[in-house]
């Protein structure tokens, strides 16, 4: 921009306010004019075209009286075809479209509990816009976008929201971790119940196994050898596993088996507890 020897020239994204002795003439676009200041012609100023922003910080509090400070960020413009109004009409551009946006802000905000402010931000920035663009545009500038960019809560409110939420995520985890170990001690009942089933299922095949195993050789016996009963064969096969049970304890240097009396008396006692158990397992499989 420039004047000289009665020309001047506008730069682009600018325009010039043309005065012919102090009275509003013409509105200069971008380049190269002749300005015969000799006849009282002169510019008055120059207004830029360009996308502006302001940054606006407005301390407000929420429904739940919570102190908040809300960043809006305005881009605006001045109109080419309103030229005229924007320079003359307002005095201080910046300072009447933050006077718009806390009036807004501070009408709108404290409607809000301090969630909800957070959850309607773009409603906030709506509301500010509406007025802004109704509010400027007689005065030649246009409202390209209104932005809430921060709502900022009081120090203290945020280090308790952030310990309400770390309490919560805490108290989550420890339920899933007594789920999980509810689970795990579940299974394992499961698997300990599963494990004596079939442990049981196991001996009693094993005693079931005996008992065939003994009537068989009993049996067999009997038939191979005249005269003989089966309650002989049994005393006598008795009589050798207990004396078999005898020499294995013996044998062992590191045995904590207890000895109980014995003699012909006892083996004849402990013969008759097997026998009788062994019937007893015979009848009950019968049954």
């Amino acid at each position: 921009m420039g004047q000289a020897l009665c020309c001047v020239q506008v730069d682009q994204s600018y325009v010039a306010i043309k005065e012919s002795f102090g009275k509003f003439e013409q509105v200069l676009n971008p380049g190269c004019h002749f300005l015969p200041w000799i006849v009282g012609k002169q510019i008055a100023g120059y207004l830029s075209l360009r996308v502006q922003q302001l940054d606006v910080r407005c301390e407000t509090k929420t429904k739940d009286n919570v102190f908040v400070t809300v960043v809006a960020s305005v881009q605006y413009r001045a109109l080419a075809d309103k030229a005229e109004d924007a320079f003359y009409k307002l005095s201080n551009t910046r300072e009447q479209i933050q006077s718009y946006v806390f009036d807004v802000i501070r009408a709108s905000v404290p409607k809000l509990n301090l969630d909800d402010a957070f959850e309607q931000k773009n409603d906030i920035a709506k509301a500010v816009e509406d007025e802004l663009e109704k509010a400027m545009s007689m005065y030649g500038y246009e409202i390209v976008q209104t932005l809430i960019v921060d709502i900022e809560p009081d120090e203290h409110v945020k280090r308790a929201m952030n310990e309400i939420n770390a309490a919560a995520r805490l108290r989550l985890a420890a339920n899933e971790k007594a789920e999980a170990e509810k689970i795990l001690q579940i299974k394992r009942a499961e698997g300990e119940a599963e494990s004596k089933y079939l442990s049981g299922l196991g001996i009693a095949r094993q005693r079931q196994a005996i008992v065939d195993g003994l009537r068989d050789s009993v049996l067999a016996f009997s038939e191979n050898v005249p005269g003989t009963s089966a309650k002989d064969v049994m005393d006598m096969v008795l009589v050798t596993q207990y004396f078999d049970t005898m020499k294995e304890i013996g044998a062992s240097s590191k045995s904590s088996s207890v000895f109980i009396p014995h003699g012909p008396g006892a083996v004849r006692d402990i013969a008759s507890q097997i026998r009788d158990g062994l019937l007893q397992a015979q009848n009950t499989k019968a049954d």
